[in-house]
Parts: C-alpha cells; structure tokens; sequence
C-alpha cells in the first residue's frame, strides 16, 4: 500500500527525474513494487523477496529514500519502508500516459520476462502503459488480444504475449470488477481468437 505525498511545485522536476530512475533500472522498480503492494517491509524483508544481497538492497532502499520515492515507516531499527504514490501523466508523441505504481511494477518485470523486456524494446515505455490498459481492459471482459492487435497495428500474437505477460501485474493492483466476463471466459475467447490466426 503506497502513501501520498504532496510535492511542491518546486520538487516536480525533482520528482519526474526520481521516477525516471525507476523506468531506468528494473531492480529499482522492482523494489519499489515490492513496497507498493504492501503496507511495509524492512530492508531484510526486501532481501529474502526480491532475492538481494545485502548491500545491493540497503544501497537501492537509500536511493529510493533519497530521491523521495519510499519513505521509513518506524523510527526504531530496523526501520520499515513504504512506498510513496507515484501518479505523473506524460505526453509522447501525441499520446497521453500515467505513471503509476502498476507500470512500474510492470518495467520491473523487465529483467525476469522476456516479453515485456522485449515489449519495452520495440515501444518504448509509453507503449507498455498503454498495453498495460488493455490488459487491465481484457482482466474485466472489455477487449481481447485481436481487438488489442487492430488498435496497435501490433500482431495479434504480439498482443497476446504481452497482455499474457501483464496479467500478474493486473492482478497485484487493480481490483477487477467481477460483474464483466470471468477470466476463463476472456482466456476460452483468446484462445479462440488465438487459433483462428494460425
């Protein structure tokens, strides 16, 4: 569970230049997703979870802290960390996307998937945002990979890869509405669609 911190309107370049970082390097996102699904860990916490040697996890937590992107939860030690809310919306070539905690778990992702590595590669980080829309769209029943494939002149096992590749991060931060089609539904219709481009 991430907090929310006013910046200033001072600390706005600061803040877009922190959250770079994260974008930059897959083990600081990973990190700082690790913070923001839960309420707090320590830094021995982080360790065992993301699979750390120790001074790589007590040099990345000082760098989040720094750069105002995790916060100490405890005065006592060992301290406890949280994450702080990151919401900044960029504008790309015309297109509009939000930076959010989900998409930098997804950029986090980058260095155990090879299908999001390869995603970011061919469209950058505006084009995982969006592709991350669309999984959270095809989580609740909205869209599928071929309709996904249309909007993004994408191959349809392109979209299929990488909303595949999304689902778990869809699943770590978005409550899904459970009025729309199941999960099962959305994979039989996929598959489905799926054969049908063979």
């Amino acid at each position: 569970m991430s907090r929310t911190t006013d910046h200033g309107t001072d600390d706005v370049v600061g803040a877009f230049l922190s959250v770079a970082d994260l974008l930059e390097e897959p083990r600081l996102a990973r990190l700082y997703a690790a913070l923001s699904r839960t309420d707090e860990m320590s830094v021995s916490e982080l360790m065992d979870a993301l699979d750390l040697p120790q001074g790589t996890a007590y040099a990345d937590v000082n760098r989040l802290e720094e750069a105002g992107l995790i916060e100490p939860t405890t005065t006592d030690q060992p301290h406890r960390y949280a994450a702080v809310d990151v919401d900044l919306t960029l504008t790309s070539s015309g297109t509009e996307y939000t930076i959010t905690p989900a998409l930098i778990d997804a950029v986090g992702r980058r260095a155990t998937d090879d299908d999001i590595d390869a995603y970011i590669d061919r469209h950058g980080v505006g084009g995982l945002a969006i592709a991350l829309s669309y999984a959270v769209d095809r989580e609740r029943g909205d869209t599928t990979h071929r309709l996904m494939a249309r909007d993004l002149d994408c191959s349809p096992i392109e979209a299929e890869a990488i909303l595949q590749a999304l689902r778990p991060v869809v699943q770590d931060h978005f409550d899904l509405d459970s009025s729309g089609a199941s999960l099962a539904d959305v994979a039989a219709d996929d598959a489905t669609d799926f054969t049908d481009d063979a």
